[in-house]
C-alpha cells in the first residue's frame, strides 16, 4: 500500500508555492501608543510596552497558500529556505501532508520572523526580520518533479527573478505576486516579470503602486498577461481575461475577526482553480469565498476548510453550483 501511495504521488502534477515561510508574533498593548510617545521626544526615542496577550502563529505567504490548497485536496509543493528553528513549523508541515522537500535549512539563521504590536486603537508597530528568506532560491524547481502551475509570492526580490527565468526555462506555468516587495524591484524587472508570468494577483495599493512605475494601465496590465486580478478587500475583486472584464463582490464573512492571510487564501482559491482547469471567473469566485472563511478566524492557517461549506457559500454568493 505504501509503495503504491509513492507511485501515485511520483505522477500527481503538483502546484509550486515559492515564497516566504515565517514565524508571526502577535502582542497586544492594552493602552494607546499616542500616550506613551511624545511629538517633541522622538529624536531620543526609548519606550517599553507591557504587552499581556502574545500569539505565535504560522504564517509567511507560501505557508498560508499551502495551507489552504491542502485543505483543498491539492498536492502543493514548497520551496523555501528556512533557519534553524524551523522545527516546530516543520512538524505542522508534516501534519498537513505537505511536500516539503524543497525547503532548504540554512546554518546560522533564524526563519523569517514578523513582530506585530498592536495597541487598542488597532494601530500597529512591525518589525521584521527576513533571515533565512535573503538566501538564494533553496533549490531548482526541477527538483520538484512534474509541475502543473506555480506561484512566485513575496519571498525575496532576487529569488523571485532567478525563480522566473528557471520556470520560464523548463515551461512552467507561474502566477507572478509581488506583494509588498514590489518597491524592491527596478521598473525592468518588473517588465521583464510580468512579460514571463502567465497570471498576476494584485491588491488594489499594488495595482495602483504597479502602474505608476511601469506606465501601464489596467488594459495594458490585463492584455500582458492570461489573467489580472485585483483584489479590493470587502469590496470584492476586478478580473481580467480574454478582453473581458469581472467585479466579483466578496462573499459574505461569519464575522470581520483578523484580515491576516486573507490575500493567501484568496490566491489559493485562483491556483487551486486554474490547476482544475477552470475558467478564470470561476477561479475568482472560489478564491473570494476562502477570503470570506479565512477573515473569520485569527491568524493565517486556522480557519477550517471543508467543501461541503465552501459549495454552499459559493452557491449562496453567486447563485451558481461550485465547481468543486
Amino acid at each position: 500500500g505504501h509503495c503504491n501511495l509513492l507511485i501515485k504521488a511520483c505522477f500527481v502534477m503538483s502546484v509550486l508555492v515559492c515564497g516566504s515561510l515565517a514565524y508571526d508574533t502577535l502582542l497586544h498593548f492594552d493602552g494607546a501608543f499616542s500616550d506613551h510617545l511624545l511629538p517633541d521626544q522622538l529624536h531620543k526615542l526609548s519606550v517599553c510596552f507591557k504587552v499581556p496577550r502574545l500569539r505565535r502563529e504560522f504564517g509567511g505567504c507560501a505557508g498560508n497558500i499551502v495551507y489552504n490548497l491542502r485543505a483543498l485536496g491539492g498536492h502543493p509543493c514548497l520551496l523555501a529556505s528556512v533557519g534553524e528553528d524551523f522545527a516546530p513549523y516543520q512538524a505542522h508541515l508534516d501534519a498537513l501532508g505537505v511536500d516539503s522537500r524543497l525547503v532548504r535549512t540554512v546554518p546560522g539563521q533564524y526563519t523569517a520572523q514578523c513582530f506585530i504590536t498592536s495597541d487598542q486603537a488597532d494601530n500597529q508597530i512591525t518589525a521584521f526580520h527576513p533571515g533565512a528568506m535573503d538566501n538564494p532560491p533553496a533549490a531548482h524547481p526541477s527538483a520538484a518533479g512534474p509541475l502543473q502551475l506555480a506561484i512566485l509570492a513575496p519571498g525575496g526580490p532576487q529569488s523571485t527573478l532567478q525563480l522566473a527565468d528557471e520556470l520560464s526555462a523548463l515551461s512552467v506555468p507561474f502566477m507572478f505576486d509581488p506583494g509588498q516587495e514590489l518597491p524592491l524591484f527596478s521598473v525592468e524587472q518588473l517588465h521583464a516579470l510580468i512579460a514571463r508570468a502567465r497570471w498576476l494577483a494584485l491588491n488594489d495599493y499594488e495595482s495602483e503602486l504597479l502602474m505608476q512605475r511601469t506606465g501601464l494601465d489596467v488594459a495594458q496590465l490585463a492584455a500582458r498577461v492570461a489573467g489580472l486580478v485585483i483584489t479590493r478587500g470587502g469590496q470584492g475583486s476586478d478580473l481580467y481575461a480574454d478582453g473581458q472584464h469581472w467585479r466579483v463582490p466578496a462573499a459574505a464573512a461569519d464575522a470581520i475577526v483578523d484580515p491576516t492571510g486573507c490575500g493567501d487564501a484568496y490566491r489559493a482559491g485562483l491556483l487551486h482553480g486554474l490547476a482544475q482547469g477552470w475558467p478564470w471567473l470561476d477561479c475568482g469566485r472560489l478564491a473570494s469565498v476562502l477570503g470570506a472563511i479565512k477573515i473569520a478566524s485569527r491568524g493565517g492557517q486556522n480557519h477550517p476548510l471543508n467543501h461541503d461549506d465552501i459549495r454552499q457559500r459559493y452557491q449562496t454568493a453567486f447563485g451558481e453550483p461550485c465547481p468543486l
